[in-house]
């Protein structure tokens, strides 16, 4: 598995909640498999000058991210979107007849409008395979919806020889933010008295695979278990 550095945006300080803005990477993973190659996310694509502006984009083009590792564009055998934004499907229109993986939710908020760019969504060739909920793509590979960012967010979850991977796209922006649901979920099972802090429930699933490491599209820190 690589990660791909596709670039960073400048989130505004009114999106960040505090009194300055805040850089923010764009991150997308290659996953080699006896099947393929899969492309978890596809960096940023054009937007409007109002877009541009909002977010001052600065771009690594998807190219020369995957020859960097070694791989072609025509190299690649399917992609999976964690969601539809600019930031994560910007060079889908790249792949062209190959099958492009979302959740059914998340194409359907995209097509409605006021969501995305359309051209990054609907484009020549376009081949979408909409998956309605989990679903193995190939042995090993599954995708877990983990919707909060987004009703149609889908995070993917690899099986490794040393162990399982999940590639969290924006199910959360940062690993602290994992972790600290991971440990809300703890002390509910240890029977810590309340109240304690609330955490997105589909942690419960991802947990059941016993992950070993946690990344993310926006954070290159990585989330792993306690004593890993």
């Amino acid at each position: 598995m690589s990660r791909l550095d596709l670039g960073y945006f400048v989130r505004p300080a009114a999106e960040v909640g505090g009194p300055l803005p805040r850089v923010e990477p764009v991150l997308a993973y290659l996953v080699r498999r006896p099947e393929g190659l899969l492309l978890f996310d596809t960096g940023m694509g054009a937007a409007d000058p109002e877009t541009e502006a909002h977010y001052r984009p600065v771009r690594r083009p998807l190219a020369g991210a995957l020859a960097a590792v070694g791989v072609a564009v025509d190299d690649v055998s399917v992609v999976v979107n964690c969601h539809l934004h600019f930031d994560h499907c910007g060079g889908n229109p790249l792949f062209a007849g190959r099958p492009i993986l979302v959740q059914a939710t998340e194409l359907a908020t995209a097509r409605a409008g006021d969501y995305t760019f359309p051209e990054l969504v609907d484009f020549a060739g376009v081949s979408y395979r909409e998956v309605d909920g989990e679903a193995e793509i190939w042995p090993g590979v599954r995708v877990v919806p983990t919707p909060g960012h987004t009703a149609g967010h889908q995070s993917l979850v690899v099986r490794e020889p040393d162990g399982t991977v999940v590639l969290a796209g924006q199910a959360h922006d940062f690993a602290s933010q994992f972790g600290s649901d991971e440990l809300a979920r703890r002390a509910g099972r240890d029977g810590v008295a309340a109240p304690l802090p609330d955490y997105r429930r589909w942690v419960d699933r991802l947990l059941e695979f016993d992950p070993r490491r946690v990344v993310f599209a926006h954070d290159g820190a990585v989330w792993e278990p306690s004593g890993s």
